[in-house]
């Protein structure tokens, strides 16, 4: 008879991801960096679930100059949901552990990546429209020009170097990703011996 038991090693992983989502939910989970001649101490925008924190309103001053939009937290509604999905997904690991079962596993981990993805997306189409819908009438106009902000890693953005990358959070949710794939993998190949 197959043993549909989840390992010891999953069941404390799962615990730590658990605990390491609500962390996320307090935390920053992206930041956005500016850097220019002007700015050499940089300007810093912050990400979390419910909120942006950091340089936004001067990041606003400068975009009104090039035409971009100004960012507002009620403009996204994603500080809406977002706290809770992260809460969903903790709970999820708790209650995985709990039922002491491999399908639960699966079905989180599954249900995890999915939510991982369509974080990425939604947040790649946010600074698409942000970076690519500009006031025609703005102050400085270059032709052919967009400022979207790399989803990852570094982009020039004219004078600026913009950086994007994962605050703590965000690398909490990689982590919890990882480890709900590898778990996945070691739970199917056990299952299968």
């Amino acid at each position: 008879m197959k043993n549909n038991s989840l390992s010891k090693l999953s069941k404390i992983l799962l615990i730590t991801s658990g605990i390491g989502l609500i962390i996320s939910i307090f935390v920053p989970l992206w930041a956005i960096y500016l850097e220019a001649p002007q700015y050499p101490e940089g300007l810093g925008m912050f990400l979390h679930a419910n909120k942006i924190t950091g340089d936004y309103e001067i990041i606003n001053g400068l975009n009104h100059y090039i035409g971009m939009k100004e960012i507002h937290q009620e403009d996204f509604w994603e500080f809406k949901i977002l706290p809770y999905a992260l809460g969903f997904f903790a709970a999820l690991a708790f209650l995985t552990v709990f039922l002491n079962n491999k399908k639960w596993l699966y079905f989180f981990a599954a249900l995890f990546l999915i939510f991982g993805v369509a974080f990425m997306v939604d947040f790649y189409l946010w600074e698409y429209d942000y970076g690519h819908n500009l006031n025609p009438n703005a102050a400085i106009v270059v032709p052919g020009m967009s400022y979207q902000p790399p989803l990852f890693g570094f982009k020039q953005l004219l004078n600026f170097g913009a950086y994007s990358y994962p605050d703590i959070g965000g690398w909490i949710m990689f982590g919890v990703g990882i480890i709900l794939v590898v778990l996945s993998y070691l739970e199917i190949k056990s299952s299968n011996k």
